[in-house]
């Protein structure tokens, strides 16, 4: 048996342990995730802002969070994400002595165009940034914004339309505009930005060991079984 059909029976195992309603809200959910947008934040310290990204993360269906921490650590506020944080990817970049490069190779490797947000640059706006390509999009903290390092690497720019005397958005609601705008007109496209069958396979098995009492003593059962 390969690795992909023992996928499939492993979550059909966990099934069993769902409750008729979870498991249709798990199939209701991974039918709008996507990663065909991404959302990477440098150096957010703020945790009631940081966290309400990742709710509007879940809420808009992005399945992955990128963090680079190279000055400040992220703090998660659990009375803002309301749980949220247990439904996408969180991942963290603080070992290199500039995680902003590392983060974004990585994610150009991937085949990512790293678009930063940035009040004074004017390229593209929620309304006409291209998605023919997988989006990374990069916020920077209220104080200061993007570092100097991310503003130079980055491969496009876009702003946030603004008629007021303030500068800009705090990082929760400009994460917010941006990825319901994006997410709409991502859907509405011809783009592939819906997880693959594999992935959605091995998401579903996620979201079931972290949201089952006793996972692990479950999916031992299994493994010791088959």
């Amino acid at each position: 048996m390969g690795v992909k059909d023992k996928s499939i029976e492993f979550l059909e195992f966990l099934k069993q342990f769902l409750t008729e309603e979870r498991l249709e809200k798990f199939n209701e959910v991974i039918a709008w995730r996507t990663r065909f947008i991404t959302i990477v934040l440098e150096d957010i310290y703020q945790s009631q802002n940081a966290s309400a990204v990742l709710r509007t993360c879940d809420l808009t269906g992005i399945q992955d969070v990128h963090v680079i921490e190279n000055i400040n650590r992220y703090d998660i506020n659990p009375d803002v994400t309301l749980g949220s944080n247990k439904w996408i990817n969180l991942f963290r970049y603080n070992r290199e002595q500039n995680n902003t490069l590392e983060t974004f190779d990585m994610l150009r490797n991937r085949g990512y165009t790293i678009v930063a947000t940035s009040p004074h640059k004017s390229q593209f706006t929620p309304e006409t940034l291209p998605l023919d390509k997988p989006i990374a999009l990069v916020l920077g903290n209220e104080l200061t914004g993007l570092s100097d390092t991310a503003l130079n690497q980055a491969d496009a720019f876009i702003r946030i339309p603004m008629h007021g005397f303030t500068e800009s958005f705090n990082i929760s609601v400009s994460a917010a505009l941006l990825l319901y705008n994006l997410t709409n007109r991502l859907r509405k496209s011809n783009a592939d930005w819906r997880l693959s069958p594999e992935e959605k396979t091995d998401m579903m098995i996620e979201w079931c060991m972290r949201t089952l009492p006793k996972s692990e003593l479950i999916a031992e059962r299994f493994f010791s079984e088959y």
